[in-house]
């Protein structure tokens, strides 16, 4: 059993202290002015130009070379692309999605994982002359592409209090300053520890082993933020918070549905194997408020692919594979709504044939509450299916033909379902339907949580989670002598409440970017610039650095494809990807500084300030990541023989919901009874989502181009359906500000540029982090309490036009 699969939780979680009077004020308040932790608008519009409608191709392969050589050069470029996602190599640090068990190619790699790679590999740097050069409050001036394109950290740099820049500090005295703030803390849970995907097995473990020595489970992730929502139904319903195919699965399938995720630009080597599924004759449905690119068709660029040379170059100059069957324009947060009117139609038709749609042997035997959910749907109208989900039913019995021919079918989801506020009903909705079918643990079929982040699930199995298990916490105190906190800690959200109320005096983050990443801009700089010190472990420049408190420290570490060396030999590290498999990852190039130290001697190096001699930890034993490994695979099951295991290659974790083991309260799948959201919308107001653009992942921006939406140079942009923006009366090109509205709270963002594009009626879309300040922070999803980055009611307003500026050519 992993640890989300425990059904025993620890108590409450503890409670921020923000006073009434406080909580008030923030209800009261208008939030229209520009926060310092909000992007500055652009100087000049975003440009619209051609809009790629095939992903892949020679246009990736073009700009994975210009990207690689730009940043790196031909020999480093070369040199990491032929390591990264190899047994012997470095897995990824951009996207999840897991690489083949066998017969890896020699071009492992997709267009953004090679832009993640150049990112990190790139010759620049950023000394402490730079910091001497420019203050904070210029720096804040910046755009965030400006800041990442600065170069690599080579120092640890501190901003001291009442300083206006940060200066260089020594490793020691750093470290001797976070212990000494530690042991002055009046309890344990005024510190935050933070982390993201880009940690690796062996650091998590050590982080999680730090904060709760200290007495603390205040360990909030970037899973907060992304996936909480599928975790919290998965576990509820299916017994383990992870999805139940493998690759292999894809080969199987004859059905898949893809629902908020868009491919192309997150994870692009999902391409390959939904291209594959669509070679063996699979049907695709693609449930997505636009037409993404990666969705629709692709070229695959990959020669190896291609028994017959002759066939590749007719790919290369053709049209593509067309992947999807269907493209479903739901609009923004209507999926559950679509679900429902899918599961409705799938139930008139086994009634009206009984045992032609539904595996009843499979749900008598494997599940429970079949009865409930089946009354719960039929209580549901078509009208107000096709009002909440603006489909009508005719397409939704489309949908549902397919769906019930499907022998072996994949749900596959990503944000677009769990930012959500009914995040939770959504995943329990696919997972309603996966359970009728009979679509779990079997192959070919299943649920496929797509995780953004390449080591952000392994994060969670390592204890870094803010409700741990009580079994988890009990090997984790007989293994190294201590007494883990049994109360419950902070998630992101969480922490931000307690940061801006000054009840949280310490923030500590293991990579990541929480202040571009978690809603409400404007209160997350609040936050971070009442925190007496903040502590960030990065290898770029980001905003979050910015906004510090009364100190701040900057401590630049490895990335993952650099060397990693202890004794004269480079260590192994270990990552979790998006399917449970344990990966080994191997850095080979050289550091970018000889200042950097890994993360795992970080925490080191912190906890034994922190501790002193007083601990029963052997903390310098733990610079050996073997040593790590031994203890993990005495704490976390499905990690027995660690290190033997990792050395031989890969090796899969437990996964009871694929083999139909299902570790729920009643040892069986569940069912659930799901309402459909109403939205109610008046004169004038749409639901907005923000999205990636393609030269970005997660809050790194590599570029201002997103060329399969047609939008270059800028991302302050708002894609509108064009028959609502003639019902708004906006035209194309025209600056707009951007109004929010949350329980009688207003939020404002400046001078967008109004985008025609094809996107579902009553729907808008911006980017993050640019949109982020108009997400209120007490809208969060149900159960998870997960941001709802996806579901945004707003109004349009004309921009005014700065004095002494130029019209924008296209107004």
């Amino acid at each position: 059993m992993l640890i989300d699969e425990y059904s025993t939780q620890v108590n409450t979680r503890p409670q921020s202290t923000q006073s009434a009077a406080e909580a008030e004020d923030a209800r009261a308040n208008r939030h229209d002015e520009r926060s310092p932790g909000e992007p500055p608008e652009e100087s000049s519009a975003a440009q619209l130009g051609k809009r790629y409608t095939v992903a892949a191709g020679i246009p990736a392969v073009v700009q994975t070379m210009k990207f690689g050589l730009a940043e790196m050069g031909a020999t480093r470029s070369l040199r990491s692309f032929l390591a990264v996602n190899q047994e012997d190599g470095f897995d990824c640090q951009s996207c999840a999605w897991p690489s083949p068990d066998t017969g890896r190619k020699i071009a492992e790699f997709c267009e953004n994982g090679a832009k993640a790679i150049a990112d990190e590999l790139t010759r620049r740097r950023i000394g402490p002359e730079f910091f001497e050069r420019f203050s904070i409050r210029e720096l804040l001036k910046q755009s965030d592409y400006w800041l990442n394109a600065q170069g690599r950290l080579t120092h640890p740099m501190i901003k001291r209090e009442g300083s206006t820049h940060y200066q260089p500090i020594e490793w020691a005295d750093a470290f001797a300053l976070i212990g000494s703030e530690l042991r002055a803390l009046a309890r344990p849970d005024e510190a935050i520890f933070y982390t993201s995907g880009k940690t690796c097995n062996e650091a998590a473990f050590l982080f999680q082993l730090f904060a709760r020595q200290l007495g603390t489970n205040n360990l909030p992730d970037c899973s907060n933020m992304c996936h909480e929502s599928s975790g919290t139904a998965l576990t509820e319903t299916i017994g383990i918070g992870k999805g139940t195919v493998t690759l292999e699965d894809f080969n199987q399938c004859d059905t898949i549905l893809i629902l908020g995720s868009n491919p192309g630009t997150n994870h692009p080597r999902m391409l390959t194997s939904l291209e594959a599924a669509k070679r063996n004759g699979a049907a695709i449905i693609a449930i997505n408020p636009m037409p993404e690119t990666g969705l629709m068709r692709m070229i695959n660029p990959n020669p190896q692919d291609y028994p017959n040379p002759f066939r590749f170059v007719g790919a290369l100059v053709g049209s593509g594979t067309a992947l999807t069957d269907l493209h479903v324009p739901v609009r923004v947060n209507g999926d559950a709504a679509l679900l429902q009117g899918i599961i409705k139609s799938l139930l008139d038709r086994e009634r009206s044939a009984p045992g032609t749609i539904l595996d009843r042997s499979f749900i008598e035997q494997q599940t429970t509450g079949f009865a409930e959910f089946e009354a719960g749907v039929a209580a549901t109208s078509w009208e107000e299916i096709a009002q909440s989900s603006g489909i009508d039913r005719a397409m939704i019995e489309k949908a549902a033909d397919v769906v019930a021919r499907a022998k072996r079918m994949i749900v596959l989801w990503c944000l677009g379902l769990t930012q959500q506020p009914n995040g939770v009903d959504n995943v329990r909705q696919v997972i309603n339907l996966l359970l009728m079918g009979g679509h779990i643990g079997r192959p070919g079929a299943g649920a496929c949580c797509v995780r953004g982040h390449s080591n952000v699930q392994g994060d969670r199995t390592m204890g870094v989670w803010e409700r741990p298990r009580e079994p988890f916490l009990a090997a984790l105190d007989a293994e190294f002598g201590i007494r883990a906190p049994r109360r419950g800690g902070y998630d992101t959200v969480e922490s931000l409440h307690a940061m801006h109320d000054r009840s949280a005096k310490l923030f500590f983050a293991i990579s990541g970017n929480l202040l571009q990443a978690v809603s409400d801009t404007q209160y997350a700089a609040e936050a971070f610039s009442r925190c007496p010190l903040a502590v960030h472990v990065s290898t770029k420049l980001h905003r979050g650095h910015l906004l510090a408190g009364q100190r701040s420290l900057i401590l630049p570490c490895l990335g993952r494809a650099e060397r990693n060396l202890r004794a004269g030999e480079n260590q192994l590290s270990t990552v979790e990807d998006s399917m449970g498999i344990i990966n080994p990852s191997r850095g080979s190039l050289a550091p970018a500084s000889l200042h950097l130290l890994s993360d795992a001697e970080i925490i080191v190096r912190t906890a034994q300030a922190a501790f002193g001699a007083n601990t029963p930890v052997d903390w310098e034993s733990l610079l050996d990541h073997d040593r790590i490994r031994e203890h993990i695979a005495r704490v976390v099951p499905g990690f027995e023989d660690f290190n033997a295991r990792i050395r031989k290659g890969i090796f899969y974790l437990p996964n009871g919901a694929r083999e139909r083991v299902f570790h729920t309260p009643t040892g069986k799948a569940m069912f659930s009874v799901c309402s459909v959201p109403e939205h109610a919308l008046g004169p004038g107001e749409l639901l907005m989502t923000t999205v990636r653009s393609h030269d970005q992942f997660n809050t790194t921006i590599y570029g201002l181009n997103d060329r399969y939406r047609g939008i270059y140079k800028g991302r302050r942009v708002i894609l509108l359906n064009p028959d609502d923006m003639n019902e708004l009366g906006v035209r194309a090109g025209q600056w707009v500000d951007i109004t929010s509205h949350f329980e009688g709270e207003t939020r404002v963002a400046r001078r967008f540029k109004a985008v025609s594009y094809p996107i579902a009626r009553k729907s808008a879309a911006t980017y993050f982090p640019e949109g982020n300040v108009l997400v209120p922070i007490r809208s969060v999803a149900a159960l998870s309490n997960q941001p709802s980055h996806k579901c945004v009611l707003v109004t349009l307003t004309a921009s005014e036009i700065p004095t002494g500026s130029q019209r924008d050519e296209n107004q």
